[in-house]
């Protein structure tokens, strides 16, 4: 998880895209790396780490970023898959505030 918010903070869309399960995966060009340069990403907060099973694991974390003038939180818990030794990001949901 901190690798893939590093990797939005720099704007890395390669490694993006290598870090997301090919099942789940947008395809190039998607809207999730749309306003990447107009995003400045302002830290990251991991509220829980949960382990599924030996291949599975979930992260809840909160991303404070600027974009538009505007900051805003962004609150997701994730679900991953371990891969070839590899963690990949399946999908994630949003939790009501």
């Amino acid at each position: 998880m901190r690798s893939r918010y590093s990797a939005f903070a720099m704007n890395l869309l390669d490694y993006i895209d290598r870090s997301w399960h090919s099942s789940t995966r947008p395809k190039p060009g998607g809207p999730e790396g749309g306003d990447a340069n107009r995003t400045r990403w302002m830290g990251l907060r991991i509220k829980r780490h949960e382990v599924i099973d030996a291949n599975r694991a979930i992260v809840e974390f909160s991303a404070r970023y600027e974009a538009r003038g505007r900051v805003s939180v962004m609150h997701e818990v994730s679900r991953f898959v371990l891969e070839n030794g590899h963690w990949f990001y399946i999908d994630g949901t949003f939790p009501r505030r």
